[in-house]
């Protein structure tokens, strides 16, 4: 999935990714680290020095995992940058209950015709915020929304996140939610502290295989799960040198931290599976990368954009590998690789007592078919085509099932539109969403930690609980009406 840009120039300056490098010196010690984001200055609510440390609750606030507020016939949303929010924005105009009252983006020309795109769905034009860096903030301060939608780049997630929960509204982010660990708990004492809900907008947990696997392990077909595996494997070697897109950006990263710069897609599925932050947690990782390469000779040999970009210097390897330890000792590997040339893939495996998943392709083999009516002779082999037909048939999320025909043709696969449809359902019921703002810390949390393992030579680092010990009571999410099962 790529990322928006919202101005020709980029939200990114040279200035932030400069203070954005600069907060990563020292990552092999217990320094806290901090990402430069616009318009922000630090507080005193940071981080501890060591990201595994638990920092006591501020007074005053509570958790917000099974958060309620109140229903609403209508969920009326604004949406921040309209490169990846026109998509949010289109889901939102096929949703009955959903109304798309603003809409943001510094360049006039995509922000007008976001509006005119809904007035012409929905017979409302929605008010448009164009122009300068600052004119999200005043739309955000309105008292007629209940959603802001942040698809910015990433170092607009925090700043946007904090002011839309503050001003008393609900932040659904794209991915990465926050850089670093400061910024993560910045943003779960944010939500707790407003009674607002940060979402973030992993789609990947809303694919239909995704779904698939979370139905099965809910169902016992996996039996007791002891490993899992996952990743973003995505050539994006062109994508990096666009001009006048998240090219102008999402670079920049690359020049400043070696380790998983985006590890949500295949670790938030994952996760889910798992039940992490919600009967088991992620304790510690280990990370390491290979040599940078891949997209220095990709530069070389193509030249892109009249070889402007010849004295640049990349630092993050090829391909980085983590390996989490869980509380209740399972495993998980990801991995990060967008400089290759090989096919998409988020790998997507789970392994447990009685089943193992391998996605890309789609493979399932079970420990006993009998129970399941499978003609396989037994777990040395995927099941055929036949049987995993079988499997999904029996398997198929209800979720999926339910919104597969209003899906189809909306983004990747039509993940998008369940994602969008379930997110604001849970809005408008009052009840909280499948994923709150401790799992967007945690799995944005990958990123500085894998960082600072590199650096140290592959050492361990333990996660912070941002749940703050409430995963030891707290029941996995359901298969449908995750909302309503929860303690």
């Amino acid at each position: 999935m790529t990322h928006p840009t919202i101005s020709r120039r980029s939200f990114l300056k040279s200035s932030v990714l400069t203070g954005f490098g600069a907060s990563l010196v020292g990552f092999a010690d217990t320094g806290t680290s901090r990402a430069a984001e616009p318009g922000s200055s630090s507080t005193a609510s940071a981080a501890p020095s060591d990201p595994g440390r638990l920092p006591p609750r501020p007074k005053g606030q509570s958790p917000v995992h099974a958060l309620t507020t109140e229903p609403l016939e209508h969920v009326r949303v604004a949406v921040i940058g309209l490169h990846r929010g026109m998509s949010h924005a289109v889901n939102c105009l096929g949703i009955e209950f959903a109304e798309v009252v603003a809409v943001c983006d510094l360049l006039d020309d995509r922000a007008q015709a976001t509006a005119e795109a809904c007035a012409k769905r929905r017979g409302r034009r929605p008010d448009v915020y164009s122009g300068t860096e600052t004119a999200w903030e005043k739309m955000v301060d309105r008292d007629d929304i209940d959603i802001v939608y942040i698809a910015t780049p990433w170092a607009w997630h925090l700043p946007m996140s904090l002011r839309t929960m503050e001003r008393g509204k609900h932040a659904f982010v794209e991915v990465a939610a926050a850089m670093t660990i400061e910024d993560c708990w910045r943003l779960v004492n944010a939500s707790e502290r407003s009674r607002r809900h940060c979402v973030m907008l992993e789609n990947c947990c809303y694919g239909e295989n995704e779904l698939f696997v979370l139905n099965m392990v809910r169902q016992g077909v996996f039996g007791e799960l002891t490993h899992a595996e996952c990743g973003y494997i995505h050539d994006l070697r062109g994508v990096l040198f666009e001009l006048g897109a998240e090219g102008d950006w999402r670079r920049g990263y690359h020049s400043q931290l070696d380790g998983n710069l985006y590890p949500t897609h295949g670790l938030g599925p994952v996760a889910q599976y798992l039940g992490i932050g919600r009967g088991d947690q992620f304790k510690h990782l280990v990370s390491m990368s290979s040599n940078e390469a891949g997209l220095t000779r990709y530069r070389d040999e193509k030249q892109p954009n009249g070889g402007r970009h010849t004295a640049e210097k990349y630092v993050c390897g090829d391909m980085n590998t983590s390996i989490i330890k869980t509380e209740l000792g399972r495993t998980i590997m990801i991995q990060h690789g967008v400089v290759s040339p090989r096919p998409y893939s988020r790998i997507n495996a789970l392994y447990g007592t009685g089943a193992t998943f391998f996605d890309y392709p789609a493979r399932l083999a079970v420990n006993s078919p009998a129970p399941y009516g499978l003609e396989a002779p037994g777990s040395h082999e995927w099941l055929g085509e036949k049987d995993l037909a079988k499997m999904r048939q029996k398997f198929t999320h209800p979720l999926w099932t339910k919104l597969a025909d209003r899906s189809a043709g909306s983004g990747h696969g039509g993940m998008d539109y369940v994602m969008n449809w379930r997110h604001l359902d849970c809005v408008r019921r009052g009840v909280a969403p499948d994923s709150v703002v401790y799992d967007a810390a945690a799995w944005s949390s990958v990123i500085e930690l894998s960082a600072r393992s590199v650096a140290s030579g592959g050492m361990p680092v333990h996660f912070p609980d941002f749940t703050r010990g409430l995963w030891k009571t707290m029941s996995p999410i359901g298969i449908a009406e995750a909302t309503a099962q929860r303690a």
